[in-house]
Order: C-alpha cells, then structure tokens, then sequence
C-alpha cells in the first residue's frame, strides 16, 4: 500500500492494524486501530484496570493477560521480613487480584515474584510481537524487538474485552548508534545522553528506533534498559532491531522456537534499506561518557567529567547518603555482574563502603541466580541492603530512616526517574540517576565530587586505591536459576471462581457508572486551580502511601493535585474557594463544588501529566467534578487517559493565553 521502505517500527505497527486496507495511515496525524498480541498490568494499575474489565460482564479476557504484584511492597529493612509484611498488609489485595485472574483467565504473578517488566522480558516479549501495559516503563520489551507501549487502565481493558485499541499513528526518531561501548560506559548512559539531547517531552508521540553497528556492542538486557528509560523523554516506545544478542537471551530463557522463528524471519525483523525517519540521532559509542542526569528531573545530563564542577556550581549536597541499584531499569544478570566486579576489587583492597547501600533484584529469576554464582554474598558484603524483587524506593514505596523529611541530602540511583519526593517523599532530597556501575562506585567514594575514572580512594593502611573499569557476563554462564514457583496460572475449570470484594472495604470499591453528558455545552465553569509549573502525574495523584487506595477510587481521590503549585500563591494544596472564600486543601474544595453542582477545570502548564501511567490522575477529576483540563501541552499517555473517563484535555491554540487567565 505504502510503496516504500518502512522503518521496524512501521512493519510492527503497520502489521497489528484492524484494517490494514482502509485505515489512512499518516505519521503524526492519523488515529490507528490496533490489536495488541498481549496485555501485562502491575498490581496498583490493575486493580482499577479488572474492575473495569469486570463491569464488561464478559466470560474470559481476549488477549494473552498477565497481572504482576510488584508495587505494593514497601522497603524497610530487607526482602526477608518486607515481604511477609507486604502479604499481609496487602491480603485483600492481593486475594481480589488472584481470584479475578482466575476466573477471568489471567496469569497472575505473587508478590516476591518480581518486577512487571523483568517478568515480561524473561517470559512473555519477543521480537515481532505488539503488547500493551499498565505501566509507563512498558517499552522495557523493546530490547528483545518488541513493540511495547505503556497504556492507562482504561485502554488496557479495549484490547482485553477485544475492542481495538487506538493510537495516534507515531512520528519515527532514529537513533544512529556507531563504534563500540567500552570501559566505564554503560547501555544506561545511551540513554541518560538521548534524554539530555531529547528532554522530557523531546520524544512525545513518536518511537524511537535504535540502528547502526553500535547496536551490536549491547547485550539484550542493556537493550531493554535503553528502551525501558525511554519513557523518560515521553517517547510512545522505543526498540530495537533483532539481532544475535536477542537470540542469546531468547535461548537462555528457554524459549528455543521463538529463537528459531525469528532467526528464519531475521531480515523482517529489522529497517528496510533507504526507510525514513523524520529525526535522526547519531552517538558514537566509542566517544561517549558515563553520565549522571538530575537532579528532580531526568533529563538534565552531565557527563560525568564535568559532574563534580556541576555539584560546586550548583550547591547540591556533596556528600552522598544512599547509593540504590537495581529496578525495572537496571536489574539485570549483566547489571549484578558488572556491579560485583568493581564491589570484588573494593574488598580485595579493604575499602568500605562510605554510603549506605540497597540493591533491588528485578525478578525471583535474577535473585536466585546472583544466589547461585556468588554476586549476592559479595554485596552483602560490603553491607548491601537486599529488598524484596519488587519496585520499592524506585516507585516511593521506601520507608528511609537515615534522615527526616526536610533534610537537604543527597542519592544516587540506577532507577529512571527523579522527580522531587519521588523515591523517599522528601522534597529536599536530591536524587540523580546513572548506570549501576557508577552508582556502586560512588557509594565507595561517599561524595557526589567522586569520579571513579579517575579519582583515588585512601586505603586504611594510607596507600592509593583507584577502580579499574568493570566487567561481567551479558547471561550466566552455568544458566539462569528460576528461584521459587512464584506463577499462578488460571485454573481449567473457572466456573466456581468468586471475586470477592467486601462492600465495607477502604481499600476496593465496586465502579458504577459516571453521570452522562446532558449534551449541551459547558459555559461560566469555576477555576479549581492554575497550576505553575511541571505537574507530573505523581504531583496529580501521588503513589508511596497512597498506593493502598489505587482500588477504591473516592478514597484514592482524596489525594487529587495535592502536589500541584498553585499559580496564585505558589503554595501546594492550598486553594481558594470560591463559594467561602476561604483556603483549603484541593480535594475538600472540589468536593464543594461537587455538592453544590458546580462543574469546573484545572488550567496548567507544559507537559501535564508526564510520568507515571496512572490512570487515577484522570479518573479523580472526574469523580470529583471536573470537566475538562485546559494546557499549554501534555504527555501522551494522561491526554489519553482523560478522554478515555470524558474529561476533555484541551491544548491553548497560543500558549501566551495561560498568562491571561487570573486563577
């Protein structure tokens, strides 16, 4: 139809159309029906996402459906009393999850089993397929070629009740990667420059492809972490073509056929010869610098060279609290290897540890197996805190007792993002994000001016220590060891199956349908905040405590824009209303304006809604009366989510209007 050549992107998107004949297929303007092959959901998206899928009154889900129970675990002290303690707490949960999986014909992975997206990669991704999850760091499958977008709950139920699921066709980045990576340079730094180069908001409705004879220096798993923090530059998804690495992965996960088929496929499986791309970004591996980005935003890049100049000039906290590696983004065999080695030559040469630190195994898989060939035992160590196979401080469920809420410090992470009280609810806490590697090394060093390329560490016997560059195996070489029986597939007979969620519950709550439109147009609406400023979805609808609410939605709409900066007095969560004239909190003033059936609107400022997936950000507003949301721009994926619960996400034709309007 097209007659030309198609990037790899295009051939999977273009391949998953409901009408490949008819649909008018424009990059950047046309609205696509797809069919996704496959949906994953994590256990705080899920909850709304089955109760949804619930009230479709439909037998079974019909696409392939996993749901994985990682976000609900909070740090404390280690996997070994925070995982018992997370079952218990999360009973109610974690019962409505297992038993709506079963009866509706879901996988369903326990708690402890791992991260969604480490999960997915292990098991589920491959090259060629179309999955959609309830969680914005999805594209993580684009390392082993998949095209994998994060999607709001809503969405997610289309495709499992098999309505085709709508996307805006995606403009297409390239990104040329030449030389070879080597020494200190990690796949995260790939991505930490592209964020620098892109921004936050630099890869909004497009994919980014990766291509070049750089690719092939990139373990699978380094592809996905690429792929997995592309999330962080609003990109639709991002992925790779196939190559050997991926076979590699694909077999040592035992999954030979599919190894085989994409082999058979392989020159499908990658850009067509002369294919366009309507940006393209050339880095040449074999010149680029491990990075840190941050701090509160992950896409303010420094190479590491010019770090310690960046922490002078800036005034952030020299000395370095807690180093924290693992998380969907980097939680890898290859990750734990590259990490034990510089770790090896640290206790070969009797430094400690100055920094605190915590590492986060991405799946029961990946925990075992560093088990097996020791690199556990050397991070434990050092001191190293193990956390349950699960997101913990990465999504701000991290119960930190090292300082308290105010104080000015410092991390550093291998997460993706940064955002202010992201990780420990502290907004005085600066968080920068780098690769792994970096991160242990500065847990060694104590201090954000440590550059481990070049700087020296005093031995306590007064002599010079300096790291050598890390290494490890890209896979195990005696195997992955798959740990616990942590799957729970959906029993054969789901006849007898009962959900059950208790009418009295604080935590679930069965949906009933919103009030319709009247039809007629929405006129004198009441202003319920101008916000100032990066509003992301954490700022509209926060996670850590709030996570146990995720399934009961007027509980969880109790913490609606509480982080939002209001225009009027730059203050959060302190709003005028109108009708008392009087300040209160954002929530209780919406609540007003609902009882006295006053509709209303948010006005905002660029990028709204960029982050997390969460579909709460969209769903509370409406509970709570909201009508439309009215910006200078926003993120993808919260533009979608608003429309898919009738709220009406409207863009100002001239951003110069956002001043004009007095909140």
């Amino acid at each position: 139809r097209l007659g030309r050549p198609l990037t790899y992107a295009e051939k999977i998107v273009y391949g998953h159309l409901a009408d490949p004949k008819g649909q008018e297929i424009a990059r950047g303007k046309s609205y696509l029906n797809l069919h996704p092959d496959r949906v994953a959901c994590q256990d705080a998206t899920a909850q709304m996402a089955l109760l949804q899928f619930m009230s479709a009154g439909l037998p079974t889900v019909a696409v392939p459906t996993t749901v994985h129970c990682d976000h609900l675990i909070q740090a404390q002290t280690g996997a070994e009393n925070d995982l018992p303690r997370a079952k218990e707490i999360n009973k109610e949960v974690y019962d409505f999850l297992s038993s709506c999986s079963a009866k509706y014909g879901i996988g369903f992975w326990q708690p402890g089993s791992g991260i969604i997206h480490q999960i997915v990669l292990e098991n589920y991704a491959y090259p060629g397929g179309m999955m959609i999850g309830t969680d914005s760091h999805t594209p993580n499958a684009g390392g082993l070629g998949m095209i994998a977008v994060g999607v709001g709950g809503a969405d997610a139920v289309d495709v499992m009740a098999g309505i085709p699921w709508e996307l805006k066709c995606p403009k297409i980045i390239g990104v040329k990667l030449t030389g070879k990576r080597n020494g200190w340079t990690s796949p995260k730094d790939i991505i930490l420059k592209v964020a620098g180069i892109l921004t936050v908001k630099g890869g909004t409705g497009a994919i980014v492809e990766y291509f070049g004879e750089g690719v092939e220096s990139i373990s699978c798993t380094g592809m996905a972490t690429i792929c997995n923090m592309g999330a962080e530059i609003g990109a639709t998804t991002s992925i790779f073509p196939y190559n050997e690495r991926m076979d590699e992965y694909l077999r040592a996960t035992r999954r030979n056929e599919i190894a085989d088929l994409a082999k058979q496929y392989k020159d499908l499986l990658k850009a067509d010869e002369g294919c366009q791309y309507d940006q393209i970004i050339e880095i040449n591996l074999s010149e680029l610098e491990p990075h840190i980005n941050g701090p509160f935003t992950p896409d303010l890049a420094t190479p590491l060279s010019e770090f310690k100049n960046a922490v002078e000039k800036n005034g952030w906290p020299e000395e370095l609290k807690v180093g924290l590696i693992g998380s969907c983004t980097n939680s890898s065999y290859e990750d734990m290897c590259r990490v034990s080695s510089l770790i090896k030559q640290a206790l070969d040469n009797g430094v400690p540890a100055k920094s605190k630190f915590i590492i986060t195994p991405g799946s029961e898989q990946i925990r075992a197996t560093i088990v097996k060939d020791g690199q556990m035992e050397l991070m434990k160590k050092v001191g190293g805190i193990v956390l349950t196979n699960a997101c913990g401080p990465c999504i701000g469920q991290w119960d930190r007792k090292d300082i308290k809420k105010g104080d000015l410090n410092s991390i550093i992470t291998s997460y993706n993002r940064n955002f202010t009280a992201r990780n420990d609810a502290n907004p005085q806490t600066h968080a920068f994000v780098a690769s792994p590697e970096i991160v242990t090394a500065m847990v060694f060093g104590g201090s954000l001016k440590f550059n481990p390329m070049k700087d020296e560490i005093t031995k306590p016997d007064g002599t010079k220590f300096k790291f050598q560059p890390p290494s490890g195996d890209a896979l195990p070489p005696t195997g992955y060891d798959q740990g616990a029986n942590v799957y729970q597939a959906p029993p054969e007979d789901r006849s007898n199956v009962q959900v059950i969620v208790d009418p009295n519950s604080q935590r679930l709550q069965l949906l009933t349908p919103f009030n319709k439109w009247n039809g007629e147009d929405y006129e004198d609406l009441t202003i319920l905040i101008k916000v100032k400023g990066k509003c992301t979805t954490d700022h509209i609808s926060m996670a850590g405590p709030w996570l146990k609410y995720r399934g009961h939605l007027d509980n969880i709409s109790n913490n609606m824009l509480i982080g939002a900066i209001n225009a009027e007095n730059g203050e959060a969560n302190k709003i005028r209303n109108v009708l008392t004239g009087e300040y209160d909190a954002v929530p209780a003033v919406a609540r007003d304006y609902k009882a006295h059936g006053m509709p209303w609107v948010v006005i905002a400022d660029e990028n709204y809604g960029e982050g997390s997936s969460r579909e709460h950000a969209a769903l509370e507003p409406r509970h709570l009366g909201g009508v439309a949301v009215i910006v200078k721009s926003f993120a993808r994926i919260h533009e979608t989510n608003l429309k898919k619960q009738g709220v009406l996400p409207l863009t100002f034709a001239n951003t110069a209007d956002y001043d004009k309007i007095d909140p």
